[in-house]
């Protein structure tokens, strides 16, 4: 009995489960029949052991949906980073431009000017600024009507709006040139221009005052009251609004409808669908790359 227990001592087992064995198989028993009894007797309480183990982790794993847990990276880093203002460009209103437009063209409508705050404030942005001349605070005249002139007022306690300045010099109206001070202020604030004036004389003026306003410049329609700008400001091919008013895109770009023709499409940059597959490559219809391979 002594002699197996010592054996089965140096072979790693524990005393008391040897003991249970003798004790099961008898002292008389043959070594190889305790050892095969330890040896069962060692998966099962390793197999009895992964499965407590499985049973008390499952008791920890929480009830219920957690969103956050649940859904993918990409959309709690979207649903992240859209609730932080930090992440949403300036904007620079032109406020003539606006208004102007708002009144269709007869007409300096500030109600405009209004509409189109009150639209990036519901999405979130707080850093506004509209540029408005000066002399716009003077009293309406039948050439040059203002509506709802109370609306400049409010929007400069509200520090929103800013009047570039003018001054009369012998009854003759000195005004200073505010389409610079809109572009100035979204260049070095790295902001947006809303505004449907292209700024031809100030692209002129700077090379990289050129290029800002071509990739910064948000177009727009008034439809009656309702401020609209578009999906796609720079084009089809360019990124969302969403991604456009944001300082780093939060909704990927591959969201848009797959084209239905994957890679037998023949629109090439036509086709108004998206292709994964040319995302890195020049958008050619077929016929054209027939027509370059054939010449190279």
């Amino acid at each position: 009995y002594q002699a197996k227990m010592d054996f089965a001592l140096k072979l790693g087992y524990a005393g008391d489960q040897i003991q249970a064995v003798l004790n099961k198989l008898g002292a008389d028993a043959l070594i190889n029949d305790v050892l095969a009894e330890l040896v069962r007797l060692g998966n099962k309480s390793e197999s009895e052991g992964q499965s407590s183990a499985n049973s008390t982790t499952s008791t920890l794993v929480p009830r219920g949906p957690c969103p956050k847990e649940i859904a993918s990276p990409e959309l709690s880093l979207e649903d992240e980073v859209v609730d932080n203002s930090d992440n949403l460009r300036p904007i620079v209103i032109d406020g003539s431009n606006v208004a102007m437009s708002h009144g269709n063209k007869e007409g300096f409508s500030c109600r405009g000017i209004q509409l189109a705050v009150d639209w990036f404030l519901e999405k979130g942005h707080k850093d506004i600024t509209v540029f408005v001349p000066a002399w716009r605070k003077e009293q309406s005249r039948p050439d040059a009507p203002i509506t709802d002139q109370e609306i400049l007022r409010k929007l400069e306690k509200e520090k929103i709006l800013v009047f570039t300045p003018s001054r009369r010099v012998q009854g003759r109206r000195v005004v200073c040139y505010d389409d610079r001070f809109i572009v100035k202020l979204a260049f070095d604030s790295d902001g947006i221009i809303v505004s449907n004036d292209n700024y031809r004389d100030l692209q002129n003026e700077k090379p990289e005052w050129k290029k800002f306003i071509e990739e910064r410049l948000l177009m727009y329609s008034f439809v009656n009251d309702k401020f609209m700008p578009p999906d796609d400001p720079l084009g089809r091919h360019g990124p969302s609004l969403e991604n456009f008013l944001r300082k780093r895109p939060v909704i990927p770009e591959h969201k848009k409808q797959p084209c239905p023709y994957g890679k037998k499409c023949t629109y090439g940059h036509k086709c108004k669908y998206y292709h994964p597959e040319r995302a890195n490559q020049p958008q050619r219809s077929v016929a054209d790359e027939l027509r370059i391979s054939a010449k190279l």
